[in-house]
């Protein structure tokens, strides 16, 4: 079954309601990458327009901020320590925006899209 990421057959009320045109294939969605720890790989998506997305599979590395210091350093990731996307994230170790993650470095946010983006980014959470 294809992801369709169209307008719900719902309305607000919980009515159903009246379509006044069929499914487009602009509005279909594709899988989650689903980024995790290992070996670097990338998958790269060709989106509308001829454009590409760049999805990060798998990765070891993670682009650290520190924000007292101001300074960026790259750091090996150990383990997804928290993630709110999904509870059951943290123990596949899968990276999404917004999980933390342990490092050589300490624990990181994750503040990019790696399955977006391309790359892991994030900055240094005190504790």
């Amino acid at each position: 079954m294809a992801i369709w990421q169209g307008t719900s057959v719902r309305k607000a009320t919980g009515a159903r309601a009246k379509t006044n045109r069929n499914k487009r294939k602009m509005e279909f969605g594709r899988e989650p990458a689903e980024t995790k720890i290992g070996e670097k790989k990338i998958k790269t998506i060709r989106t509308k327009g001829g454009n590409e997305k760049i999805r990060l599979t798998n990765e070891e590395k993670i682009n650290v901020v520190d924000p007292k210091t101001k300074k960026v350093q790259l750091a090996d990731i150990t383990s997804v320590v928290e993630n709110h996307a999904n509870t059951h994230f943290v123990r596949r170790n899968i990276i999404t925006k917004g999980a933390v993650v342990e490092t050589s470095a300490g624990k990181v946010k994750v503040t990019s899209r790696p399955g977006q983006d391309g790359i892991i980014n994030g900055i240094l959470v005190e504790e």
